[in-house]
């Protein structure tokens, strides 16, 4: 096994740069080609059909089928052109990553040869072979059937020479098998209340869409090294390893030089991803060795989970390219930072206007108050839910572990819009108002900077934060779809803004005017949600102690995030607003669970072989060397010299054998825990005795091990160390 290492080890250091393409100059010269984008349909289709396709997209209009056959006919003529031989519904199933069949631009024309073809029907809908993908019990195993249905509002793109057309995903009985279906419900939710929130400001404002602008952190390592990692391989991350002498301590990677070769790999993704339409702007080191982000200009929200997702996919295979595996898994490395998808979250309007900006009036201001308070009351309300769309076993090991936030949702917004809402706190109907030298009165509300950007620190430790002009959501996990969290925030805010509606109109139904029935809310709402706010560090096992106090739930792991989606409140939430059923969301509960379960099973099951099968053999081989010298050392040594030099040796071989004993103790102790747990039925009882039970052996498994990569000789150990897999180029 050592050969197999230091094999690996030869490799990686001797790897070359990879040649580079030519890639143009200008980013603006490719940006966007292989995508049928506006400009494209503008070329290709007849304006009654480009019309139609935008009215679809943005107003939810149903297509005609004779300008379904344009769309289709135009869509196969720009594909041809780009080299395209096949297409396929892309689609993003419940295994959090995306799928695709593909079928060629062909049609036998009988005599012998094919002509290109490809119509509305293909275009609309396909029945790709649902039978495999995880349903939760939705449809049984012989029922194949799953459609897939097209999904104007995203761009289709061309990847690998074929064309690659936005779906959702549904069964044969229409329930959702996929993550786009409810978060276009989501959205369509949230559009509507809000833009009714609009009405009250600017009858103009007719369309309310959210935009997101995700940050993707993720780990390079070289591919050899990753081979011989078989915890890496099969599970993600690394089950032992001890930590390196040097890794982030320094803070010396944290926005440092990019090395060449990861400039390369980056500088490639990078045009590929540009002539995908997605607009990548930002690169850099993060904080651990040899982990790197990457992040994109905002988008409506639909379209940037969808560029996440091909983000995502790019990164891996353009890493392969240049001898890197890409490492997306919440925490493959004990003892340093974990990766995150930051997601920054906003609202626009058609109109053009940020509704979490500040205004230049009072107006302005009072409207942007709405948002502020009334997405505050949402996360107060409904921060279980927003906690459950974020659990994975994964981010269970990054939330509240070397700066990522804590597993409590708490809500940062500044010191200065802090001092805003405790002022209205205090303001009462009379102080609502004031005098002005002309005719009536003048709403009176809090002084807000126009620039609040420069006025408002970053919090980094919190999971959900006010910079500016929107929030930051930064409890997501790195290998997590964007479009799970995005869902819940979307509809709880949605249902707060409709809430917030009916309170105003039931005041003025009173006969309260407008604008005092607006304060009274957002008055009410500042007050009700206060314990949501923190401004402090949330690393701290102080603020721990205090959100106890306030009644804010601190769920750490996974199936026990995810009971609150069965809460009978939860459930209502996502029906009354048609997102998801009830029979849907207790499909994705039991999804979730299983995903868990298999995730620390896998886990559980490669500890278990790389101690006993790996570590273990090297420990005793590396032992009885040992016991060998110890041996020589006898028979050429009096007696009081042998006793003085063989002690710190026979000390060594004691505390081999100790942690021998304890690794093979305890791999036979998981694997019976395992086994009582396989034996489970229940869905959820079996995911917290995986929990439980077999996760609590993890770690102290871990511990024996790691001391033994301290003890046995570097040339026998079996897995490439963290400083090798963490500083290796």
């Amino acid at each position: 096994m050592s050969n197999i290492r230091f094999k690996a080890l030869e490799i990686a250091m001797s790897r070359q740069r990879r040649q580079m393409p030519v890639f143009p100059e200008r980013i603006s010269d490719y940006y966007g080609e292989m995508t049928f984008n506006h400009g494209v349909m503008r070329e290709y289709m007849s304006r009654e059909a480009y019309g139609s396709v935008i009215k679809a997209a943005e107003l939810g209009e149903k297509i005609d089928r004779s300008i379904a056959d344009q769309v289709a006919s135009a869509m196969k003529a720009w594909a041809l052109s780009k080299g395209a031989t096949h297409f396929t519904h892309w689609f993003h199933p419940l295994t959090g990553s995306t799928a695709e069949k593909h079928d060629a631009f062909i049609s036998p024309n009988g005599d012998g040869k094919a002509m290109e073809s490809f119509n509305a029907n293909e275009l609309i809908q396909q029945e790709p072979d649902a039978s495999s993908f995880p349903s939760g019990g939705i449809r049984n195993t012989f029922e194949a059937r799953g459609y897939t249905a097209w999904d104007p509002t995203s761009p289709a793109f061309i990847m690998d020479r074929t064309l690659c057309i936005p779906t959702i995903f549904v069964s044969y009985t229409g329930e959702a098998l996929d993550y786009k279906t409810p978060l276009l419900k989501a959205s369509s939710a949230l559009d509507r209340e809000a833009t009714a929130i609009c009405q009250y400001f600017d009858k103009n404002v007719s369309r309310v869409y959210a935009t997101l602008g995700w940050e993707q952190e993720y780990f390079l390592v070289d591919t050899a090294l990753f081979n011989a990692r078989p915890d890496l391989v099969l599970s993600g991350r690394t089950l032992f390893g001890h930590s390196s002498a040097k890794d982030q301590q320094l803070s010396d990677h944290y926005f440092g030089m990019i090395p060449e070769k990861v400039i390369d790999f980056m500088r490639e993704f990078e045009y590929e991803a540009h002539r995908l339409g997605i607009p990548v702007r930002t690169r850099h080191n993060e904080v651990a060795p040899n982990q790197f982000e990457c992040a994109p200009v905002y988008e409506e929200v639909n379209v940037a989970v969808d560029h996440n997702q091909l983000l995502m996919h790019l990164l891996e295979k353009i890493g392969k390219r240049h001898g890197y595996t890409v490492l997306l898994h919440e925490k493959p490395y004990a003892g340093v930072n974990g990766s995150g998808k930051h997601n920054n979250w906003s609202l626009s309007t058609n109109t053009g206007v940020n509704l979490l900006s500040p205004g230049r009036s009072p107006q302005a201001n009072l409207q942007f108050l709405v948002f502020m308070s009334s997405i505050l009351k949402a996360l107060d309300t409904h921060s279980d839910i927003l906690r459950a769309h974020i659990a994975t076993a994964g981010n269970d090991l990054r939330l509240g572990a070397h700066e990522a936030p804590p597993a409590i949702i708490s809500a940062f917004i500044g010191s200065q819009l802090t001092e805003a809402l405790d002022q209205i706190e205090k303001l009462d109907k009379k102080s609502f108002h004031k005098k002005t030298e002309g005719n009536g009165l003048n709403i009176n509300i809090p002084k807000i900077p126009e620039i609040l950007l420069d006025n408002t620190d970053r919090n980094r430790t919190s999971p959900f934060a006010f910079t500016g002009n929107k929030f930051e959501f930064r409890a997501v996990g790195s290998s997590s779809s964007c479009a799970k969290p995005m869902i819940a925030l979307n509809l709880i805010v949605a249902d707060q803004l409709r809430k917030f509606r009916a309170e105003v109109d039931k005041l003025m139904a009173n006969k309260v005017k407008k604008e005092d029935a607006i304060f009274a809310t957002i008055k009410k709402y500042v007050i009700e949600s206060k314990r949501i706010r923190f401004e402090g560090n949330s690393y701290s096992q102080e603020w721990v102690k205090e959100a106890a106090k306030r009644g804010l739930s601190n769920i750490p792991d996974t199936p026990n995030a995810l009971k609150s989606l069965l809460n009978k409140d939860a459930i209502k939430l996502f029906s009354d607003y048609n997102v998801l059923s009830e029979r849907e969301v207790r499909a994705r509960h039991e999804i979730k669970l299983e995903n868990y379960t298999r995730k620390v099973q896998i886990e559980s099951r490669v500890m278990g072989d790389l101690a006993i099968n790996h570590i273990v053999p090297i420990a005793i081989r590396y032992q009885n060397q040992l016991i060998e010298n110890v041996k020589g050392l006898k028979e050429v040594l009096d007696s009081k010299t042998y006793m003085a030099l063989s002690k710190n040796q026979l000390d060594t071989i004691k505390e081999i054998s100790e942690h021998i004993s304890g690794i093979r103790n305890l791999v036979y102790k998981m694997t019976e825990a395992r086994k009582v747990a396989n034996r489970i039925d229940s869905v959820e009882k079996q995911a917290l005795a995986y929990r439980e039970t077999v996760l609590s052996f993890f770690e102290e498994i871990r511990f024996h091990a790691d001391k033994l990569e301290l003890l046995v000789d570097n040339e026998m150990w079996p897995l490439p160390k963290y400083r090798e897999l963490l500083f290796v180029r």
